[in-house]
């Protein structure tokens, strides 16, 4: 967002009184309240405020492979409780993987404002994530985007980067060619040039911004990225998880630089964590918010950069900022 432009209607709620309606959104109300780039103005603005607060998240493992997230977080004036489930394989149920609500309680008070549909924030608060992300460390960030995952994060990440960054040429790869045929024609239908690739690793050289949104369950990705690119991992939010080949790491780790969301990917970084990194060392997004001199924009020659997002319920307070 530019410096000069009015302020999004998700930043106002601090001048709002606040009325409980106990509204319970469904998945479409909720994606209106979440424009991409509100968002992403929406959560640089939480980085920058003092009375946030977010405890470490529980993770329930569940029988049969699945796990319960319980993310609480709070400011002055909102409190809210994310409740999910991610089950990998539920794809083969006709079942989304997330599943679960995002409730919104007024923090002065303590009564509940909204019910939010916990899928529908996940997938829009962590592509604008990726946004606000590019937006500070991408150096061409308008250039051709690769997205390796055609699922709900594909999604969101191709419409954010649509929307955030004016990308107008994807290339989309996935282990499944109806779920990348999908994506491809619901880029054109965003007036996109956009193409399916079978091979996301030979596309690698074509594209300086690339997204890997797979599920995370083996590595996808072992070519290099350009000395120009911008990659942002989202799939692996655990330590088992893995999408980059290690080799990969070590090497941006060594010729680029590597920034994560939180101080949570410390122990949560799959990918750089079985490549053996010290996850501790690296810069946050909030480090490089504030410090915006040190951007990628600034420093134009170290090399590809690797952004890791493992979650946070900080964006998910941010996004319930942008509802109530």
């Amino acid at each position: 967002m530019k410096p000069n432009a009015s302020r999004p209607a998700c930043a106002k709620y601090k001048t709002f009184t606040m009325t409980p309606d106990n509204q319970a959104l469904g998945p479409e109300q909720t994606a209106r309240a979440l424009l991409y780039v509100q968002l992403a103005q929406s959560i640089r603005e939480l980085l920058g405020d003092e009375t946030v607060v977010v405890p470490p998240r529980i993770v329930q493992p569940l029988h049969n492979g699945g796990s319960l997230f319980v993310m609480p977080a709070a400011d002055s004036r909102v409190a809210i409780t994310k409740l999910i489930t991610f089950v990998a394989d539920n794809a083969n149920r006709q079942l989304p993987a997330i599943q679960g609500d995002v409730v919104v309680f007024d923090a002065r008070d303590g009564q509940r404002l909204k019910i939010l549909h916990g899928p529908t924030v996940t997938a829009r608060r962590t592509a604008a994530v990726s946004l606000l992300a590019a937006q500070e460390l991408a150096p061409e960030p308008q250039g051709r985007l690769l997205i390796v995952g055609a699922g709900v994060q594909g999604r969101s990440h191709l419409e954010a980067f649509v929307e955030g960054l004016g990308v107008r040429e994807v290339m989309i790869a996935s282990r499944s060619r109806h779920s990348a045929d999908a994506l491809v024609a619901h880029a054109l239908s965003l007036g996109v040039q956009a193409r399916r690739t079978d091979d996301p690793d030979a596309a690698m050289s074509e594209c300086t911004l690339v997204v890997s949104s797979t599920s995370a369950q083996a590595v996808a990705l072992r070519a290099l990225p350009r000395d120009d690119a911008f990659v942002c991992a989202v799939g692996a939010f655990t330590p088992k998880m893995v999408e980059w080949a290690p080799e990969v790491c070590r090497h941006v780790a060594s010729k680029g630089r590597i920034v994560v969301d939180t101080r949570e990917a410390d122990h949560e970084a799959g990918d750089l964590l079985q490549a053996g990194l010290n996850v501790t060392a690296y810069d946050s997004l909030a480090d490089v918010i504030k410090r915006r001199s040190s951007s990628r924009q600034n420093n134009p020659s170290i090399g590809p950069v690797i952004f890791k997002s493992c979650g946070w319920a900080g964006w998910d307070l941010a996004a319930a900022r942008c509802c109530v």
